[in-house]
Order: C-alpha cells, then sequence, then structure tokens
C-alpha cells in the first residue's frame, strides 16, 4: 500500500471504531508501520498526534449527538470513553467553549473537527531543493530528550539549553568537533532512533563518534545503512521554523508523490556553514524505493 492509502485506511479504522478505547497499536494495525513509527509519521503530516485526533474527533461526535438527542451527559461520557462526567465536561468545555449543559440549553457555536483525507498537497509556488543519499551505518553520541509529538516547538529550547548550560561545548570537546564544520561533520541532530511509549520522540543533539572521541557521560545510537532523502535550506532563524519547514513540506509535499516510501529509521537533522560562508540546514529523510 502506498502511503496516501495507509493514512486514509487509518482514518476509516478510527471512525469504525471511534467509541473503543483506541491506542495508537490498534490504528496501526491496518499499516505496514509499527505503532511507534505510525504515530511519527501520522503527527508529521497531521501535523497533531494521533491521540489529540482522536480526542477532537470524539469530542465532535459528542457534541452533535447532545444537540440532536436527548441522551443523558453521564451516557455521553462513557459512551465516548471518559471515567467520569466530570472528565467529560471539562474536555468538551475546553474544545467547544462551553459545558455540555450549557450547549443543550442554548445555542452554541461549536468547534467541530471532520474525519481527515489525506490527498496529495500539490503547492507548486515553492521549489524544493532535495537530493538522494546513501550511507554506511555509523554511531552518534550526545545529549538525548524525549518530547510528546505535540511539543515539536520546545526543540529549539532544548538547544538553547544546551548552549548555556556548557554541554554543546563539552560535546563538542569530546568529539573534536567544529560546531558548524561541513557536511555531518559539527553538532547535528537525529530523532527516533528508538523507540519510546506513547505519543513521544526520542531527540538527541548529536556527533559522529570517531575512535577518538570520549563518549563518557554521553547517551550513543546506532544509525544504520540506510538511503535518505535530503532537503536543503540556507534560510536560518534560532527559533527552529526553517527545519520544521523543510520536515513538513518534504513529508507533506514531496513524500506521497515522490516514488519513496518512508522507512523504519532516524530522522536527521544537519546544520553547517558552506565554505562560501552560507549556512545550511538539511532535513534528511529515511526512504526506500517503491
Amino acid at each position: 500500500m502506498d502511503l496516501l492509502t495507509q493514512l486514509n485506511r487509518a482514518m476509516t479504522y478510527i471512525e469504525a471504531h471511534i467509541c473503543d478505547d483506541l491506542e495508537l497499536s490498534d490504528v496501526s494495525k491496518v499499516t505496514t508501520y509499527s505503532p511507534y513509527h505510525f504515530g511519527r509519521l501520522f503527527c508529521y503530516i497531521a501535523e497533531m498526534p494521533l491521540s489529540a485526533y482522536v480526542r477532537k474527533r470524539k469530542l465532535s461526535l459528542a457534541a452533535m449527538e447532545l444537540q440532536s438527542s436527548d441522551i443523558s451527559v453521564i451516557a455521553l461520557a462513557m459512551k465516548y470513553g471518559y471515567e467520569s462526567a466530570d472528565s467529560f465536561t471539562k474536555a468538551f468545555a475546553k474544545q467547544h467553549g462551553a459545558t455540555p449543559t450549557a450547549t443543550r440549553q442554548h445555542a452554541v457555536f461549536l468547534t467541530i473537527f471532520p474525519p481527515l483525507t489525506f490527498q496529495i498537497k500539490i503547492q507548486g509556488v515553492q521549489s524544493m531543493n532535495w537530493r538522494i543519499e546513501e550511507k554506511e551505518a555509523f554511531e552518534v553520541f550526545g545529549v538525548e530528550r524525549v518530547f510528546g509529538n505535540d511539543e515539536v516547538t520546545l526543540v529549539p529550547d532544548f538547544w538553547t539549553e544546551l548552549r548555556e548550560n556548557g554541554e554543546y561545548e563539552r560535546l563538542c570537546q569530546a568529539a573534536g568537533a567544529t560546531p558548524n564544520a561541513p557536511g555531518m561533520h559539527g553538532v547535528n541532530a537525529v530523532c527516533g532512533y528508538s523507540e519510546v511509549p506513547g505519543d513521544r520522540f526520542p531527540y538527541m543533539i548529536c556527533v559522529v563518534k570517531k575512535p577518538t572521541s570520549n563518549t563518557d557521560g554521553f547517551k550513543t545510537a546506532q544509525i544504520p545503512k540506510a538511503t535518505w532523502a535530503v532537503f536543503r535550506s540556507e534560510k536560518h532563524d534560532h527559533m527552529g521554523t526553517a527545519m520544521k519547514e523543510l520536515l513538513d513540506r518534504a513529508y507533506q509535499e514531496w513524500l506521497p508523490s515522490s516514488g519513496y516510501a518512508w522507512a523504519a529509521a532516524p530522522d536527521m537533522e544537519i546544520y553547517y556553514t558552506t565554505d562560501d560562508g552560507k549556512y545550511v540546514e538539511e532535513a534528511w529523510l529515511p526512504v526506500v524505493k517503491k
């Protein structure tokens, strides 16, 4: 199955089982991906964790049922997987801006999220600078943090923290690395190199391990032999928006129509300065030819 077919099958499965206690593993079983890798892929393309999407759909259906029937609030809460009327009311009010009782008694504008349907996104306005690159297996080491799939905006703060607390400099010294050295020889990042439970992913600010590297006190990770689609940008900022834009466009626009499938391997972020002084950011997506 191609990527869009798998995503749409997953959405159909969710709608058919929306009143069940849906887990990531339940949804991923209709795809070829593991729960962890499907969760990552969905979040990249839908721009929200799967758990958030399921919650929004349940609360949307609950709101419509509340207005079109005389079902009790507690019965509605139980139907859509909430343990109590209180927890349901809090979640309902957070999405819709009004409690279930107020919604039934007054004309309230509701926030309804329809089912997602995935299609090829055609932009055409801005070209994408990309290439295919193969690399043998290698090892990296660095400082790791685990983020929720809805916490991507916190990643730039992680970089800032390491620069301010001295860990960034210590990492450079341990590797004998120059921060903005060309290619993969400086300080970079890898994501998704190991599986963690739930809608979360491991992220490591790292350097390539060499025979002379001192890895004491750092996390290590094996990067397998793989083929990567590499996307390049010379638009840099300290808020991480340039890298996020690269990743978003790669997953949403390029991947569905590329003739490649996403491979269950780490993503990489490469940062360096070219010989002529240009600062470059590269997003590396693991792929396999269909």
